[in-house]
């Protein structure tokens, strides 16, 4: 019998092998990746119980923990982009009816409340005006009028390119009695993330900005004040629990995958199946740490910090105003104002993919339109690609109606370099 889609044994709608275009992406992510990520993730497979296997497990856990500068055990990988991290350390912390406070200075606190709320808590929101950010004491002030269990937020906002200071904000919330949570998508790897010495208890990234890897995997790491909640709330599912376990007292985590529970389980000795670890996402993973803390972590962020710089300078100098409170942008993304001539900035993004093969970003909200977002992050954060992004935006806006004087944008940058 021949089916629909097959004839005389051959595949109808076989399509060519994939070859895309080679792209620049400057945009606040995914960005390009490393070579020697590329390269680990055509490794071969190995069944998650070989002892290689779970060896490099080990190692992984191991270089996060230097990555995130903490000396938490609980420092492992969920698979899935970074929004499965955030997922997986919020269904687990949050039982129905805690209250959570989640302040918002762009999208991604959003994106807290939307998840927070999916876990049936009392979400308290405070927010503050699109690119700026919150000062400690306003934080403080919200914690001690609304006393919530947990307080839940963005590092580095690149819906708005602002990062938000923590130093301060851990040792309140420790004071007070509060968990604190943080989503360090957008800035693990690319600034400081100082888990342990800003006492932030549980925070989680992705892949696919800073680290420079492709998104699918999300490197977190909780403390014990965590992880005893978590065991609080304890269940392992039928078929793998031993005859005499007994599960905790707590309400059931509401999400069988995302139950850091039974992923501890997983990654500590027990072994205790859950999932089929990906194996090319762990070794992207293993080498993304490994070029990363290979070229030290304050040297990689000298190198972000250097990038942001000289493309900064070349925007301003070819007449465009950056956007947001200058004492907070984030090192390794920058928003800045679209000219009115150029309408919502779309075609002259597209020009530069097309024409030059560099990718930017637009954004979200009350931004969308208004401003790019340019990232320097990871692989991408190099002397060449930022002359070459400014050199291609110059050109691509005169066609578009706005003059910038010839060559400013770069030459701008080459003094920042070689200052």
């Amino acid at each position: 019998m021949i089916m629909n889609n097959v004839i005389a044994g051959q595949a109808k709608d076989l399509f060519e092998a994939l070859e895309p275009e080679p792209r620049l992406l400057m945009g606040p992510g995914p960005v390009d990746v490393y070579p020697a990520v590329l390269r680990a993730m055509s490794l071969p497979m190995l069944g998650q119980f070989d002892p290689q296997f779970t060896d490099y497990m080990n190692q992984v856990m191991a270089l996060y923990r230097q990555i995130y500068c903490t000396a938490n055990h609980w420092t492992l990988l969920v698979n899935g982009t970074a929004r499965a991290g955030i997922e997986a350390c919020l269904s687990s912390m949050i039982s129905p009816g805690d209250r959570v406070l989640v302040p918002i200075f762009g999208r991604f606190g959003h994106l807290l409340t939307e998840i927070a709320s999916r876990c049936r808590a009392e979400v308290i929101n405070i927010e503050t005006e699109w690119g700026s950010t919150f000062e400690a004491d306003q934080v403080a002030d919200a914690i001690r009028r609304h006393q919530p269990r947990i307080v839940a937020l963005v590092h580095g906002d690149t819906s708005t390119t602002m990062a938000q200071p923590l130093a301060d904000i851990g040792p309140i919330c420790r004071e007070a009695g509060a968990l604190l949570y943080v989503d360090a998508t957008a800035t693990l790897g690319g600034m400081p993330v100082e888990v342990d010495d800003w006492c932030l208890d549980a925070v989680t990234a992705g892949l696919q900005k800073c680290l420079s890897g492709p998104p699918g995997c999300s490197p977190i790491t909780i403390n014990d004040r965590v992880a005893e909640i978590i065991n609080a709330r304890k269940h392992v599912e039928a078929g793998i629990r031993a005859q005499d376990a007994v599960n905790a007292d707590g309400a059931i985590v509401q999400s069988n995958y995302f139950d850091l529970g039974m992923l501890m389980d997983y990654w500590s000795p027990l072994r205790l199946n859950h999932h089929t670890e990906s194996t090319s996402m762990l070794y992207a993973a293993h080498a993304c740490a490994r070029v990363v803390l290979g070229e030290g972590l304050d040297a990689g962020f000298a190198r972000h910090r250097s990038a942001s710089k000289a493309l900064r300078a070349g925007l301003m100098a070819m007449g465009l105003k950056l956007f947001g409170d200058s004492r907070h942008r984030m090192d390794n993304v920058t928003g800045v104002y679209i000219p009115e001539v150029l309408g919502n900035g779309d075609a002259v993004r597209a020009h530069l993919l097309e024409d030059f093969g560099i990718e930017i970003g637009t954004s979200f909200g009350p931004l969308h339109g208004k401003i790019w977002r340019i990232g320097t992050m990871g692989y991408g954060c190099r002397k060449a690609n930022i002359l070459r992004c400014l050199g291609a935006l110059e050109a691509v806006m005169r066609r578009h109606g706005f003059a910038s004087p010839a060559g400013a944008g770069v030459d701008a940058a080459y003094t920042v370099y070689d200052a």
